[in-house]
């Protein structure tokens, strides 16, 4: 099943207020209308794209080691997805989808990342849980979302929401700042240059992983050349 199907699948059952959700119709409403500002926002439209050279970063992985993008670009193309964290469902299957292609995008001479806002110990739990073979960085603060033009902050009618739901988001991200990024889906050529970018305010929509396959065969013969 593609991703987005499964997306779909999941978001009529949470819109449904199945267990364990139990969501009401009114916090339905309240999630949609926060997306639906993120998206007259604009700020998709200004984030990092295609063409536009890939900001540098230097995270901890989830034991606390540094991973530098310039190093992983040395070795060939990078694939960076940045997701909101483990308490996201969206995330978790978004990360599954990229589990499953990992060996398509290896084989591809390329690297895969993932970045989220998280403690290092609740990107171990995600890493876990999703039975993930490729890195979870954190991105303390969230400053590398914003370098990619992808940080915003919640809304404070959705921070209450969050709060009656327990996502202290705080507390997963060691940050008082209510923030986080939009999903967003990038392959960053060995030359730094972003060869695709997906980014989409509406954080039920993602891009299936099967998109990137093609763009990392035409960057095979530039890393040979």
């Amino acid at each position: 099943m593609a991703l987005q199907d499964r997306l779909d699948a999941f978001k009529a059952d949470f819109r449904s207020g199945r267990p364990p959700w139990n969501v009401t119709k009114d916090q339905f409403e309240i999630m949609e209308r926060a997306t639906a500002e993120l998206i007259a926002s604009g700020q998709a439209q200004r984030a990092k794209k295609a063409g536009d050279v890939a900001p540098e970063f230097l995270l901890k992985d989830t034991d606390g080691n540094p991973v530098s993008s310039r190093e992983l670009l040395a070795k060939g193309p990078l694939v960076v997805s940045f997701y909101r964290g483990v308490w996201c469902p969206y995330c978790n299957l978004d990360l599954q989808a990229l589990q499953e292609a990992l060996t398509d995008i290896i084989v591809r001479d390329a690297s895969l990342v993932a970045i989220s806002p998280q403690t290092a110990p609740n990107n171990r739990k995600s890493q876990r849980d999703n039975k993930l073979g490729f890195p979870i960085l954190s991105d303390v603060r969230s400053e590398v979302a914003d370098a990619f033009g992808i940080r915003f902050a919640l809304p404070d009618y959705l921070v209450e929401l969050y709060k009656s739901f327990k996502n202290d988001l705080p507390a997963f991200n060691n940050d008082p700042s209510w923030v986080l990024p939009m999903p967003a889906r990038y392959v960053i050529g060995a030359d730094g240059v972003i060869a695709y970018a997906e980014v989409n305010p509406d954080y039920t929509q993602r891009p299936d992983p099967s998109e990137l396959l093609p763009v990392l065969d035409r960057l095979r013969p530039a890393k040979a050349a």
